[in-house]
């Protein structure tokens, strides 16, 4: 054991089933974490929509430093414009966009 351990054939063999090892442990992060973004809209859609709105909005005012009215994003209104519809679109086409590369990743299409 002792020997194996200080051959350098074996810490490389180590140190590349440790990078595996790792690689696969963020895969399961992130699929962890679309599914339960999924999950999320399976159980309440309306919810997750309004969630993330709210959500989208406040990354807005932090990346553009935008001061808007506190008051007027509580209404329904504010939410009712064309802006939210297209926004949600937007949102979604990309979702499937992703979602299909990945499927065609993971069946080895190419997509010309």
């Amino acid at each position: 054991m002792k020997s194996f351990l200080l051959s350098t054939a074996s810490q490389q063999e180590i140190a590349v089933l440790d990078n595996k090892i790792h690689e696969t442990v963020e895969t399961i992060n992130q699929l962890k974490v679309q599914r339960e973004f999924m999950l999320g809209f399976a159980r309440d859609p309306q919810q997750f929509i309004s969630e993330w709105l709210v959500s989208q909005v406040r990354d807005l005012k932090c990346m553009t430093d935008v001061v808007n009215n506190p008051e007027e994003e509580r209404r329904v209104d504010f939410y009712h414009q064309p802006w939210a519809q297209e926004a949600v679109r937007r949102y979604f086409q990309s979702k499937v966009q992703q979602r299909r590369a990945e499927l065609e990743q993971a069946l080895g299409i190419r997509h010309t």
